[in-house]
């Protein structure tokens, strides 16, 4: 990346844009989480323009979680349980439906992950309680 201010914000904000957009089709599909590249799109706005993190953190739908995460790197209750049957369910569809084709170290693997996962997730703080 160049030293011009211009193409570097214009790469923050292209990064953000292309987050923010996986997020909101993360809304209606479960194996596509959106919590997270809202999160990360307001990283990237972070970097490439106060304006559009402004207006991410100022959002009605998706401010919370980015005010929540930024400002006490919590995640809230509801979206901690939401986060972890989705990501239950979205990693466990393969090795129902393709177990005669998944090998050991492929499921092994999968646990491992799906552990990780939930563990990160769960084990974020909970954040300021909402009146």
């Amino acid at each position: 990346m160049s030293e011009d201010p211009g193409n570097a914000r214009f790469f923050w904000n292209g990064l953000g844009f292309l987050a923010l957009s996986l997020g909101i089709i993360g809304i209606p599909l479960p194996i596509l989480p959106t919590t997270p590249f809202i999160i990360l799109a307001a990283l990237f706005f972070s970097r490439g323009s106060p304006r559009y993190h402004r207006w991410l953190r100022q959002h009605n739908s998706f401010g919370p979680m980015v005010l929540n995460w930024e400002d006490h790197g919590s995640i809230s209750p509801r979206s901690k349980l939401l986060a972890t049957i989705l990501i239950l369910l979205a990693l466990s569809m393969p090795l129902y439906f393709m177990a005669d084709q998944l090998n050991q170290t492929s499921k092994v693997v999968t646990l491992i992950l799906v552990g990780v996962g939930w563990s990160f997730v769960m084990t974020r703080p909970n954040g300021p309680q909402e009146d």
